[in-house]
């Protein structure tokens, strides 16, 4: 049996027990919005009965390329305390939620987007794949959690060298890391 349902920032597909959630915003390289936040929160909130699996991809061959700058220039100190809040809500959503996550990452893997990646539990990546964490040489901190998911997997040294320089990784870094 197959399901799908879709809003202007995300597809959700449900085929058997299998739950895929598709980034739609392939024109913004599929960065993070507050309806992109919304609708991750709404689905790892309640799960649909019978998934037992969800699967992460983004259209447009790019995974997310992280915070939508556009959104973020326009907040205030205050919400952008609230945005961090809710951004690490739907990280630990996905990661302490109970269905194990897959993130399939093709392009970029920027910021949020990479703070997304490391919230599953199992990443898989093309070889276009580019991670990042450019917020250090933005001004702008890691909202969702980078310092502590990133850290587990790559160690607390190579992130912070990431986060400080804003070096961009490819897939066979990654795989080396």
């Amino acid at each position: 049996m197959s399901q799908a349902a879709a809003t202007d920032v995300a597809r959700i597909e449900i085929d058997d027990d299998i739950a895929t959630i598709t980034f739609t915003r392939a024109d913004k390289r599929n960065a993070m919005n507050n309806a992109l936040v919304a609708a991750l929160d709404g689905f790892f909130s309640n799960p649909p009965k019978g998934v037992s699996a969800v699967i992460l991809n983004g259209e447009g061959g790019h995974f997310c390329s992280g915070l939508d700058l556009s959104e973020h220039e326009h907040r205030s100190p205050v919400d952008t305390v609230h945005h961090s809040r809710n951004w690490h809500r739907v990280a630990d959503l996905i990661e302490y939620g109970g269905l194990p996550v897959i993130a399939a990452m093709t392009g970029a893997v920027i910021g949020g987007g990479l703070e997304i990646a490391t919230a599953a539990h199992v990443r898989i990546a093309e070889p276009s794949v580019r991670f990042q964490l450019p917020e250090g040489r933005r001004g702008i901190f890691v909202g969702g959690g980078a310092t502590v998911r990133v850290g587990r997997i790559i160690g607390a040294d190579r992130m912070r060298e990431m986060m400080l320089t804003g070096r961009s990784y490819g897939a066979e870094d990654g795989l080396a890391m």
